[in-house]
């Protein structure tokens, strides 16, 4: 039995470590993306939003979510693994912060909003600011 621990542990690391499959980006998702962010310019990603508040938020896909900020700023976040099923509509990211505020490595809950029914979860990535270029 000792012997059986350590490769279970071996296993369930190499499993965690696996890198998520990342299925292609449709075009609608992508036409909706280039409407948010064409044009604009990528700045250095920051730790946290500036402020949140959920009807800011714009779901691309399960791979991208962008959040509207002040001055025709947007966020983008890429989940780290994705943020399923967030794509097919109803659900809603319900997070635990004490501020209104949304940081890179919090973990947000995908709810069902008609049931309240936790779907899944994802942890938030860096939030990269997309602005139209200085004049």
């Amino acid at each position: 039995m000792h012997r059986i621990a350590p490769l279970l542990l071996a296993g369930a690391v190499l499993v965690c470590a696996a890198p998520a499959s990342s299925e292609p980006r449709s075009a609608k998702a992508e036409a909706q993306l280039q409407r948010w962010i064409g044009g604009k310019v990528a700045g250095a990603p920051v730790d946290c939003l500036p402020a949140f508040r959920p009807d800011d938020m714009v779901v691309i896909d399960n791979q991208t979510i962008l959040f509207k900020g002040n001055h025709n700023v947007v966020y983008r976040n890429d989940p780290p693994g994705g943020c399923s099923p967030m794509k097919t509509g109803g659900y809603s990211l319900v997070t635990r912060s004490t501020s209104n505020r949304l940081c890179r490595g919090e973990i947000a809950q995908v709810v069902d909003v008609r049931s309240g029914v936790i779907a899944g979860s994802c942890a938030m990535g860096p939030f990269v600011p997309y602005q139209a270029p200085a004049r």
